[in-house]
């Protein structure tokens, strides 16, 4: 079983999943693997590796070593160039910075990393994913040059979720940036969430207390990511965190069956 076929069947049992993103250029290993820890024993569902800048193949090789030493979380690289990749995780998020206005970050970077993963990273799962930088942007979007789309223009982030699915990714990212002052509102994701059913739609940035994170699981994101929480909290906040977020997928769930069973009653009573 691959590493995605893995988290779908633990998203079909939660209704939403939690992801750890953890930065190795911001913090020692050992702080690292403590970090790592804390996001397993709180429940997280996975560790996303990865940064803006300062993230090369040998410190990533380092800290997923050492890290898998003391977790058992999948290991999911979160690239920020193509010097992101390590054989060391598990997998690795294929994405596309569709709002980037540099080619590079759409389809530039993309060819050179496709050619490193045919030759020295062929064990890596590679999970296609659409990155979709709204709201403030954050580093990240300072960095792959992307144009953010504001929260209120709705209809133009559906619009690039939409191609998003058209165009074959399995992962659709809504991303408000690492330390944005708000995270994207529960309705933008509800209205993306709508338009994409099929697709798995993660959300990050800006989410810092378990109402927001239990709003946008609610709302129908499929995985919640968190961040700078992890490094400026204690452990005892991203508990809470992450049991909102898998509160929130349980009670989407439940809205489901009972909707569905809500459909068949009318259908018997028609």
């Amino acid at each position: 079983m691959t590493v995605f076929e893995s988290l779908m069947d633990k998203l079909a049992e939660k209704g939403t999943l939690h992801f750890s993103l953890l930065d190795p250029d911001k913090v020692t290993v050992d702080k690292f693997i403590e970090l790592a820890k804390g996001a397993e024993k709180a429940g997280s569902d996975a560790l996303m590796i990865g940064g803006s800048y300062g993230v090369n193949e040998s410190t990533l090789d380092n800290y997923i070593d050492a890290v898998k030493q003391e977790v058992k979380l999948p290991v999911i690289l979160f690239p920020g160039s193509v010097a992101g990749l390590s054989k060391r995780a598990d997998a690795v998020l294929f994405l596309s910075v569709l709002n980037s206005t540099d080619p590079y970050y759409i389809i530039g970077a993309q060819v050179q990393a496709a050619v490193l993963m045919a030759k020295r990273f062929s064990n890596l799962e590679s999970i296609p994913m659409a990155y979709i930088i709204v709201g403030e942007g954050g580093a990240v979007g300072f960095a792959s040059y992307a144009k953010p789309i504001p929260f209120h223009m709705e209809d133009v982030i559906v619009a690039y979720a939409l191609a998003a699915y058209y165009m074959g990714f399995s992962i659709i990212y809504l991303e408000a940036g690492s330390g944005a002052r708000e995270p994207v509102p529960s309705g933008v994701v509800a209205k993306v969430k709508r338009a994409v059913r099929n697709k798995v739609l993660m959300v990050g940035g800006g989410i810092r207390s378990p109402e927001a994170a239990y709003s946008i699981a609610l709302a129908g994101a499929d995985v919640v990511i968190t961040g700078t929480v992890i490094e400026e909290s204690p452990a005892i906040v991203l508990k809470d965190i992450v049991d909102a977020v898998h509160r929130g997928g349980q009670r989407k769930l439940n809205n489901s069956g009972e909707n569905a069973n809500r459909q068949v009653n009318v259908k018997r009573n028609n």
